[in-house]
């Protein structure tokens, strides 16, 4: 089938109280087993490539990869450009074929978010692309984007209606507790503020920062109404320690990269399979 946007999957997530979840990928093994995972789960996923990404495996062939495995797919996916400031690139995205792009104009005043994040929109309509952006600055470091605690800022409510009324988004990002990356000490969401947001508009609500937060919270937050649940460092630490495991066990006699790189999907697959059935999106494909 073809690639879907935020737009064919976050409002109904909405409405039925259940999230959709986006993953990070940074290569076929992951990105396999994100799709293997969602479809043991029957449900729709976000299959998100990072600025960083998308430099390491090139915007085109990131596209292609994706857009390969979701014509044989059987579940809807999304292929979504993660946390992008380079807005050269997000437009190379969008015309290669990513069905989804978020535009992280976080850390410019008000205004100028607004404006640039608008013109991402703008531009995405004629390719029946969705957009994310962001309000408020989530903390921790997401690759090339380092937001240090002192300048993490939570989502002033009171800013969001203007800002999803002028930009014309499909999704906003809010900070309202979660960092990207490992978490030093125990989350602490602020659940009033998310509830305040939630009475003021009815664009899709973004958790980043989806690893290490308790599930109970998160589930919290999506009966709430969010709608987007984004999980990044788990797989890639996943990923990681999976190699390392594999070249301790694997004879060093064997050259065959498969040997050692197979394992990652099984590994990945058992992780978003967990991540959507706790999100409520399995059986929603």
């Amino acid at each position: 089938m073809e690639l879907v946007t935020l737009r064919d999957l976050l409002p109904r997530a909405k409405k039925e109280r259940y999230a959709v979840g986006a993953f990070n990928f940074n290569g076929y093994e992951d990105a396999a087993g994100i799709l293997a995972g969602a479809e043991e789960a029957r449900s729709p996923v976000i299959m998100m490539a990072s600025q960083g990404a998308c430099q390491y495996i090139g915007v085109y062939e990131a596209a292609g990869l994706v857009q390969g495995m979701a014509k044989r797919a059987k579940v809807p996916v999304c292929l979504h450009l993660d946390h992008a400031t380079d807005y050269d690139l997000i437009k190379e995205a969008v015309k290669a074929g990513f069905s989804s792009v978020m535009v992280d104009a976080s850390a410019k005043p008000y205004e100028d978010n607004i404006r640039e994040s608008a013109a991402i929109v703008r531009f995405a309509r004629d390719y029946n692309c969705s957009v994310e952006a962001e309000l408020g600055k989530v903390g921790g470091k997401e690759e090339h984007i380092v937001v240090e605690d002192r300048s993490a800022t939570f989502t002033d409510p009171a800013e969001v209606p203007r800002y999803v009324e002028e930009t014309g988004i499909d999704a906003l990002a809010i900070a309202f507790g979660s960092v990207h990356g490992f978490y030093k000490s125990e989350p602490k969401l602020d659940f009033e503020r998310l509830a305040a947001i939630l009475k003021l508009t009815d664009c899709p609500l973004v958790l980043h920062g989806g690893t290490g937060i308790p599930i109970a919270d998160i589930q919290r937050c999506i009966t709430m109404g969010l709608a987007k649940v984004n999980v990044g460092t788990e797989l890639k630490a996943a990923f990681a320690n999976t190699i390392r495991k594999m070249c301790a066990e694997v004879s060093p006699d064997e050259f065959d990269p498969r040997k050692f790189l197979k394992p990652v999907k099984a590994v990945c697959a058992a992780i978003v399979k967990e991540k959507l059935t706790a999100f409520g999106s399995a059986g929603k494909a």
